[in-house]
Parts: C-alpha cells; sequence; structure tokens
C-alpha cells in the first residue's frame, strides 16, 4: 500500500491538475462567452475522447514492455522497446493529425452537431487534433519514466503547463478575444510545453532510458510485440468512447440546453474520476514490474490494496456528486441558467450511487493490461460501446435525458460483469506459470 500510494500520489495530482485545467476551460468559455459557446466546446467531447483516448492508450501499451522488461532486469531489451515506441508513436501521431484535420467537419455531422454551434465546434475541433503530436509526445515520455518508477517528474512538467495553460486560456479569450480557437490553442500550447519538457528531461538527466547504437535498429519482431500491447490499449479506449458518441449525439438531438448541462456534468465527472485513473495506473505498473520479476504474491497485494482503495473513494465521491452536484455546476454558468443547472445536477445525482463500478471498470481494465492481456481490456471496452449505444439508441427517442442520466452506469456494471472473473482467470494462470507444481485455487 505505501508504495502504490507513493507512486500514486504524483499521478493523481498531475490528474487532478489536468481536469481542473478541463474545468477551468469550460468555466472560463461558459462564463466569458457565454452558454451557446460552452456547448460548441462541448458537443464533441466524446469525438476528443475517441481520438485522445486512442492516443493515450496507445502510449500506455507502448510502457508495458518497459516495465516488464526493467523489473525483470533486461535493460537492453527495455531499451529496445523504448526506441521502437517513440517511432511508432511518431508514425501514428503523422496519421491520425492528417486523417482527423481532413475529415473533421464530416464528424460534427455525424455528431448531430446544430447549426448555430457548428462554426465554433469545428475551429475548436481542429485545433484540438492538429495538436495530436503534443499529446502523443507527452505521454509516451511520461509513460516510460513511469514504467521505471519516476511518476514525480511528469507531474512536476504537468503542473507547469497546466498553470500556463490557465494563463493562456484567460489571455486568448479575454484579451485578444479569439472564442473557441483561443481556448483550443490554449490547450495545445501547454501540451507542447510539457511534452518538450520531458524529452529535455529524460535527454539530460535520465540515461537509463537512452538507446544504445545497438538497440536504435527497428526489429520486426519488437514492432510486432509493441504494436500488440499498445494498438489494443488505444482501441478499448475508442471502443469505449464510440459509445460515448452514440450517447452524445442522442444527447445533442435534444437540444442546446441539454448539450451545455451534459458538458458541465461531464467536467464534473472526469474530474471525480481523476483518482481511478493514477490508481489504476500506479496498481498497472507495479504489477506488470512484479509480473517480469515472477513474484503473484504481490501483484495479488497491489490488486487488492488498489481496489480497496478505489471503492472507499467512490463511496464519498458518489455522495458528492449527489447532494452537490447542482453547486458544482455553477462553475460553468450563472444561476439565472436554471434549466443547464436541472440538467447537469440530474445526470450527476444518477450517477453517484453506482460510482463504485466505474471503479472497478477503470481499474480493472487497467490492471489486465499491466499483466499483459490487452485483448481482454478490449473486451470490455466493446462490452461497455455496445451497452451504451443499445440504450441510447433505444430508449433516447421515448424517454428523452432520462436515459442519457443512466447510459454510463449501466455501460460500466455490464462491463464489470466480464471484468472482475477474469482478472482472477488471469491472476490464476500467472500463478501456474510461477509455480507449476502449486495449486492456486484461492
Amino acid at each position: 500500500m505505501p508504495l502504490l500510494l507513493k507512486f500514486a500520489v504524483p499521478l493523481l495530482l498531475g490528474n487532478l491538475l489536468q481536469q481542473t485545467y478541463n474545468m477551468m476551460d469550460a468555466a472560463i468559455v461558459g462564463r466569458i462567452l457565454g452558454a451557446e459557446a460552452l456547448a460548441s466546446v462541448g458537443l464533441s467531447t466524446s469525438v476528443q475522447f475517441l481520438i485522445l483516448g486512442f492516443c493515450t492508450g496507445m502510449c500506455s501499451g507502448f510502457s508495458v514492455p518497459v516495465a516488464k522488461n526493467f523489473g525483470a532486469g533486461d535493460l537492453k531489451q527495455m531499451k529496445r522497446c523504448v526506441f521502437h515506441g517513440a517511432v511508432l508513436s511518431a508514425v501514428v501521431a503523422v496519421i491520425l493529425t492528417t486523417v482527423c484535420a481532413l475529415l473533421c467537419p464530416q464528424i460534427l455531422h455525424m455528431m448531430s452537431a446544430p447549426a448555430e454551434l457548428f462554426d465554433n465546434a469545428w475551429i475548436y475541433l481542429l485545433i484540438i487534433f492538429l495538436g495530436i503530436p503534443f499529446t502523443i509526445m507527452y505521454n509516451y515520455l511520461a509513460g516510460i519514466l513511469r514504467a521505471i518508477g519516476n511518476s514525480r517528474v511528469p507531474f512536476i512538467f504537468l503542473a507547469l503547463s497546466t498553470v500556463l495553460n490557465i494563463g493562456l486560456d484567460l489571455f486568448c479569450i479575454a484579451v485578444l478575444g479569439w472564442g473557441c480557437a483561443g481556448a483550443a490553442l490554449a490547450t495545445i500550447m501547454s501540451q507542447a510545453i510539457s511534452g518538450i519538457l520531458c524529452l529535455l528531461y529524460i535527454w539530460k538527466k535520465c540515461t537509463l532510458l537512452h538507446p544504445g547504437s545497438g538497440e536504435r535498429v527497428l526489429e520486426r519482431r519488437v514492432t510486432v510485440s509493441m504494436l500488440a500491447m499498445g494498438i489494443p490499449m488505444g482501441l478499448q479506449l475508442s471502443l469505449t468512447a464510440i459509445g460515448s458518441m452514440v450517447m452524445q449525439a442522442s444527447n445533442n438531438s435534444l437540444g442546446s440546453i441539454y448539450v451545455s448541462g451534459f458538458t458541465a456534468g461531464t467536467r464534473i465527472k472526469q474530474f471525480a474520476m481523476s483518482p481511478f485513473d493514477a490508481l489504476g495506473t500506479a496498481v498497472s505498473v507495479f504489477c506488470s514490474q512484479n509480473y517480469g520479476a515472477g513474484k503473484p504474491d504481490r501483484i495479488k497485494r497491489g490488486i487488492i490494496d488498489g481496489y480497496s482503495v478505489a471503492i472507499g473513494y467512490s463511496i464519498v465521491a458518489g455522495l458528492v456528486l449527489v447532494l452537490w452536484g447542482r453547486n458544482l455546476s455553477m462553475l460553468f454558468v450563472g444561476p439565472e441558467e436554471t434549466a443547464i443547472l436541472d440538467a447537469s445536477a440530474k445526470y450527476l445525482a444518477a450517477m453517484g450511487p453506482l460510482y463504485w463500478a466505474l471503479a472497478l471498470v477503470v481499474i480493472g481494465r487497467l490492471i489486465v493490461q499491466g499483466l499483459g492481456h490487452p485483448g481482454m481490456a478490449v473486451v470490455t471496452g466493446v462490452i461497455e460501446m455496445f451497452a451504451r449505444s443499445l440504450i441510447c439508441l433505444i430508449l433516447v427517442p421515448r424517454f428523452g435525458y432520462t436515459v442519457i442520466c443512466w447510459a454510463d452506469q449501466s455501460a460500466w456494471l455490464t462491463a464489470d460483469l466480464f471484468l472482475v472473473p477474469t482478472i482472477i482467470i488471469i491472476y490464476r494462470k500467472i500463478c501456474r506459470q510461477v509455480f507449476p507444481s502449486e495449486s492456486y485455487g484461492r
């Protein structure tokens, strides 16, 4: 537990800072530019999650072999993985940036973007897509630093960029008057700075991660193994996002009031789930290193401790969402916007009692990834996608926004029914590999 928390706290602080920026970004847009601008920024949230979630998941996948080889003491193979991950990240960045920028208008049409919001939504989303290389650079470099146990440095750089981000937001929107485009430019500039700082730190201070001339050679075997880990981890987040896109498209069709309310509620939800992401990453790296070191008992201890903390936190966070969701929503719009506040509060109040189910999903899928089974995380993403999509497509036309408020929880519970038994099966398989003569029925 002390090791997990020591590793997780910088991750948590970094996530909280990042989500604080996201909330401040929405608050600045909503308070200065108005509810319509807030809806323009918010209606593409699930699209951003689809693309940027893939990037984040892929980079996390590329860092798993680094952590495993570091735990096993095979530094040469670790450096080969670092080099291959860097090359593959650069290739994916070029492809994704080009495709997403070209298809930006079609994506918004697919999302049922209201005509009055389209122009602001298009310029905001286009600039975010042009910043994809910076997103990938930071997430990959931060991932390999965490893989060797260093979560403090990525947090420091993220903290600096977050403060700068909020300042740039105010400058670009309030002073320069660049509107939604200014909010997007502030985001990608801060991401670029955090990525560059990570690169300089690794170059100057972390020679352990420097591939030598013998490790800077592309090998088909290593490339395939890296892609086999990175692509499924990216896809599982993207598959989850597809369900969220269907959900958001259904919500967009209900009008700008519900778009704004949903945007405010989603920002609060993302902030509240920051501890899950941090703790899940810590447990994943811990399990991956101990998997490489052949210590299944420590894997079990890490899983139990991680879940215990996450579920305890989820109960407290759920109560906050139920009791103070409306008050928190006033960060984004004024008290006179009663319809928007009602919509946001309804969304958060429905989510609070089942927030523990989200803890099981987030922690669990990162555990199976860290233990070398990204395919199982993909299956979890598929389950979430179908659950959200079917509920929204079938029930939203009849019951409206109430279905939107319960779609996430239905997807979490459905995924948990698959994920929890899967973790038990994977753990027992590892125990049989390490101790083939012993029986692990626990």
